[in-house]
């Protein structure tokens, strides 16, 4: 391959000149001259330089998309030629909503790297919408209806989602017996996230309302419902181990969240994906899939409290 080509995709997949001319040990003025003689041969602009980011042309989308998947072929070919067996090593970046991965990602992470040993593994937390191109992500978690137009996904499971209030709450103010009453009650729920679309006997149905505190973090819901400030909308692999001690009580059970939205692994699409994305996608198939750890731990709690 063009030594120009590889030094675009370094470029791409360090997120700048100057963290790629560190791996490659060239200076950042030659970084540049030599990027800049890549475009002009090409006669595209591949790149925006700005002080605080790079980021890709849709020109650049095309042609690092393609190169990293020449760059897999050529890998393989090698192996198949010198006999090495096929070991999945090099950098990969994993992106997952920022309760989710600290709760049920992080705990098993120790898992993959022991059997991958070769993998430089990155993980961002974050609860904004990412973009992959623009993050250099390779691998995204994503609780969606929709995992992403583009993008090549796995659903990992499904999220099940529960109307939940503590104990407390109720015997100070009730239960609603009605979704109806829910307008008498304090609801809680993270910025964006109402009204609450949910599926009951008659079919999709709304709840309005405005959040009794105001937050940009589902953490935060998810502490106040526990503490006993309102009523909220909670994901099963949230909620599930306080609903089994009965630190909460699920309320109106004849409504729960869309059963569309579920859990997905999303990647950029490529005819030869790295092997270390193979490994992972791999990974969280046997993680969550059929059972995912949360349901376990929930059927485990159950059968220890008979």
């Amino acid at each position: 391959m063009d030594p120009d080509h590889e030094l675009f995709v370094m470029i791409v997949d360090e997120g700048g000149l100057a963290a790629a001319g560190r791996r490659l040990h060239i200076s950042p003025a030659m970084m540049s001259k030599r990027l800049a003689r890549l475009e002009e041969r090409l006669g595209a602009k591949l790149v925006h330089r700005t002080t605080r980011r790079l980021a890709l042309t849709p020109a650049g989308e095309r042609l690092h998309a393609d190169l990293r998947g020449i760059l897999a072929a050529l890998e393989e070919a090698e192996r198949r030629v010198t006999g090495v067996s096929a070991i999945a090593s090099g950098p990969l970046r994993v992106t997952a909503p920022t309760s989710f991965g600290r709760m049920h990602l992080a705990p098993h992470l120790h898992h993959f790297l022991r059997a991958y040993p070769k993998v430089e593994l990155s993980v961002d937390l974050t609860d904004e919408y990412v973009d992959l191109i623009e993050a250099r992500a390779d691998v995204a978690l994503r609780i969606a209806a929709e995992p992403g137009a583009g993008l090549a996904a796995r659903r990992l499971s499904d999220n099940r989602r529960i109307i939940c209030a503590a104990p407390g709450y109720l015997a100070q103010l009730g239960t609603p017996a009605r979704l109806a009453d829910l307008k008498n009650h304090h609801l809680l729920a993270a910025d964006g996230q109402l009204p609450w679309r949910l599926i009951g006997p008659s079919g999709p149905v709304l709840v309005e309302g405005r959040s009794h505190v105001r937050t940009n973090s589902s953490e935060v819901v998810r502490e106040l419902c526990l503490t006993g400030a309102g009523i909220a909308l909670r994901s099963s692999w949230d909620i599930s181990e306080a609903l089994t001690k009965g630190h909460v009580r699920q309320i109106l059970p004849d409504h729960e969240g869309s059963s569309e939205v579920g859990l997905y692994a999303v990647w950029l699409p490529q005819e030869n994906p790295p092997r270390s994305l193979q490994a992972f996608l791999d990974f969280l198939v046997g993680l969550y899939s059929p059972v995912p750890p949360w349901a376990r731990s929930a059927i485990a709690l159950g059968e220890t409290s008979l």
